[in-house]
C-alpha cells in the first residue's frame, strides 16, 4: 500500500480511538506508530545488535542499545521518583526468570526477532516474522497459563531500585551497570572498531523519548509480550476451550478485567498496534529484503517462535519489557534477565548458523 491511503487509514483510526475510546488510547496508538516507524526505519534490532557482536565484534548495534538504555534510564528513573502513581516493570527474580531469558535468548536468534523485532518485520512484510507473529501470542498466552506452576519452583518479591535507594542512586547503579556492559564489549571487540552508527543513535534517542511518552501517559512502562497473550487469551476464551477464572494468572483482578473489556483498550496491544502501522508506513518505500526459506527453516522458525512466546512470559517481559523497561524503571529482574539471554544467543546463532537462517 502506497504512503498516502496507509497515512489516511492510520489518521482515521487515530481519531475513531480518540472518538469512541478514549483520549489516551490515541495518543497511545500515535506513540506506538512512532515506535514502529523508529525500530523498522533505523532497523533497531535488539537481536541484530547482539549477533553482530558476537559474530563479527562490531559493537554499533550494541552501543545503540545502551545509549537507549541510558536515555530511557535518565528520562524514566526521575519521573518514577517525583510521580508514585508511575509504576515500574517489576518482576520477581525467579527460576522461571533464569529458563525463560535463557530461552528467549536463544530462540530470538533464531526467529531473527524478539517481542519487538517480530512486530516491526511483520509490518514490513517479512513472511517468516509475519508467520511467527500468531505462534508468538499463542506461546505467550500457554506461557502465562502455566507461569504460576513455573513460580511454585522458587521466587523472590520483586526488588526495585527507586525503592531502594531513591531516584538518584538507582540512576548511577544503572549508569554504573551500563558503564560495564560497555566495557566488557569494548574487551571483547578490541581497538580500531568503529562504535557509533548514525541509524542506530537516532533510533536510541527516538525510542528513548517514546517509551519516556508511554510511561507518562499510560502511566506503566511499554510492553510488547502481554499484548500477545491477551489476544490469543480472548479467542480462546471466546471460543469456550478456556476457563480464565480457574486460572491463577487470569483470574486476577487486573487481567480480569481486560479479558471482559474490548482488545482496544488494552494499553500494550494499542502501542502493539500501532507499531505495526508505523512499520507498515516505512515499508512502503522499503525494499524487501528477505529471502525464501526451505521447508526445514520454516519449521525450525516457527517452533522457536513458538518457544520465544512461551519463555517471554516465563521471564517476565522481553527485550523491551525485560531488558528495556526493566533497567530502565530500577527492576533488578532486567539486570538478571540480560545475562542469561545472552547466554541463550550464544547458543542460539550456532543453531541458526546450521540452518542458514
Amino acid at each position: 500500500m502506497k504512503r498516502l491511503p496507509l497515512s489516511l487509514l492510520l489518521l482515521l483510526f487515530f481519531i475513531y480511538l480518540g472518538w469512541s475510546v478514549s483520549v489516551r488510547q490515541a495518543v497511545l496508538f500515535a506513540v506506538g506508530i512512532g515506535m514502529g516507524a523508529a525500530l523498522s526505519g533505523a532497523r533497531f534490532g535488539f537481536t541484530t545488535g547482539w549477533r553482530q557482536l558476537i559474530e563479527q565484534r562490531d559493537p554499533r548495534g550494541v552501543a545503540g542499545q545502551l545509549v537507549l538504555l541510558a536515555l530511557a534510564s535518565a528520562f524514566s528513573l526521575t519521573l518514577l521518583g517525583q510521580y508514585s502513581e508511575l509504576t515500574a516493570a517489576l518482576g520477581p527474580p525467579s527460576i522461571s526468570l533464569l529458563i525463560g531469558a535463557f530461552v528467549f535468548g536463544l530462540t530470538m536468534q533464531i526467529a531473527d526477532g524478539c517481542g519487538s523485532g517480530t512486530l516491526y518485520k511483520a509490518g514490513l512484510g517479512v513472511p517468516l516474522n509475519m508467520g511467527i507473529l500468531p505462534l508468538f501470542a499463542l506461546g505467550s498466552f500457554l506461557g502465562s497459563v502455566q507461569v504460576g506452576d513455573w513460580l511454585t519452583l522458587g521466587q523472590l518479591e520483586p526488588i526495585g531500585l527507586v525503592t531502594e535507594f531513591g531516584s538518584t542512586q538507582a540512576l548511577l547503579i544503572t549508569l554504573g551497570g551500563l558503564a560495564l556492559f560497555g566495557f566488557a564489549a569494548r574487551l571483547w571487540v578490541g581497538p580500531g572498531r568503529t562504535w557509533w552508527d548514525r541509524k542506530w543513535l537516532l533510533g536510541a534517542v527516538a525510542l528513548a523519548v517514546l517509551a519516556t511518552l508511554n510511561l507518562i501517559i499510560a502511566g506503566q512502562p511499554w510492553g510488547v509480550v502481554y499484548g500477545f497473550g491477551l489476544w490469543a487469551a480472548k479467542i480462546a476464551t471466546s471460543a469456550g476451550l478456556f476457563d480464565p477464572t480457574a486460572n491463577a494468572f487470569w483470574s486476577q483482578a487486573g487481567n480480569a478485567q481486560r479479558l471482559s473489556e474490548m482488545v482496544l483498550l488494552d494499553i500494550t496491544s494499542i502501542t502493539n498496534i500501532g507499531i505495526l502501522g508505523g512499520a507498515l508506513w516505512i515499508s512502503a518505500r522499503a525494499k524487501s529484503d528477505s529471502q525464501p526459506l526451505t521447508g526445514t527453516q520454516w519449521v525450525v522458525g516457527l517452533v522457536a517462535g513458538f518457544l520465544m512466546g512461551y519463555s517471554s512470559r516465563l521471564a517476565f517481559g522481553c527485550n523491551i519489557g525485560a531488558m528495556l523497561s526493566g533497567i530502565s524503571t530500577g527492576s533488578i529482574h532486567g539486570w538478571i534477565w540480560v545475562p542469561l539471554a545472552f547466554a541463550g544467543t550464544l547458543i542460539g546463532i550456532r543453531v541458526r548458523r546450521h540452518y542458514k537462517l
